[in-house]
């Protein structure tokens, strides 16, 4: 169920009473604009995060029979450095496990920090500019970060179109309440990360962000001045954005 909707500058804004509700409706949003644009052109590109806040969304576009993936080409927007190969813990692996192995898309690519970060940068950079992106589907970190671009290292005026970023401790902690680590020692410091630019290059955005871990990062998203001190403000930029909420990550409904 929909409790309420906000236009927040250019930002809309969607708050659902469960989770489950939250992610279903961003899920029928993102199929309903993928249908329009396959539509008008012969293939579309997407760029998806790796979280999950995002486990109904993407479960939800697994689902879809009719969605025609094979005209669809998919990234995703970060990955640790130094991780070994196909461990669970890589951002590749969670989104091969959840979306990208089961709907088998045109085109998959994944950040791999080998054989060097060096060569990854320029060649991941590459595709992502090959041709324009479509759709972005996203999330928010507690500390507001878009991708891995916490508040330390966002920039709006990034020139970059991926680098590489020093984590930090809230960050990195959030993946160990997120239960994807055992412990802050085991999280990478490091990661390879798309740059707000090119993450708000995406023609079409849609950010779910559900939780009470989330509440602090979704009221300053709401409220605060756009600045890179909490880099999702910047969405309320962007031309065609939905922010998908759920009661426990908005707070209460006056």
């Amino acid at each position: 169920m929909e409790l309420t909707t906000e236009l927040v500058d250019a930002l809309r804004v969607r708050v659902f009473a469960t989770r489950q509700a939250m992610g279903e409706a961003a899920g029928k949003d993102v199929v309903a604009k993928i249908q329009v644009l396959l539509r008008e052109k012969e293939r579309i590109r997407m760029i998806f995060a790796a979280a999950p806040s995002q486990n109904e969304l993407l479960d939800y576009l697994a689902s879809v029979e009719s969605m025609d993936w094979s005209r669809i080409e998919v990234f995703h927007m970060d990955e640790y450095v130094g991780l070994p190969a196909n461990v669970p813990e890589r951002f590749s692996s969670f989104l091969k496990k959840r979306l990208f192995d089961r709907v088998k898309p045109y085109r998959t690519h994944l950040i791999d920090d080998q054989p060097s970060v060096k060569v990854t940068l320029r060649k991941y950079a590459h595709l992502l500019t090959e041709a324009p992106i479509d759709i972005v589907c996203l999330g928010i970190g507690e500390n507001g970060h878009l991708a891995f671009n916490d508040p330390p290292v966002a920039d709006f005026n990034d020139p970059q179109i991926i680098k590489v970023v020093e984590l930090d401790s809230i960050c990195r902690q959030q993946q160990v309440n997120d239960g994807c680590f055992p412990s802050l020692d085991a999280v990478p410091k490091e990661a390879l990360t798309l740059t707000i630019p090119a993450l708000l290059s995406g023609s079409h955005l849609f950010c779910v962000v559900p939780g009470v871990t989330k509440q602090q990062a979704v009221k300053a998203v709401l409220n605060d001045a756009i600045h890179t001190n909490c880099p999702a403000t910047i969405l309320r930029k962007h031309p065609d954005c939905t922010l998908y909420v759920d009661q426990d990550s908005y707070g209460a409904i006056a």
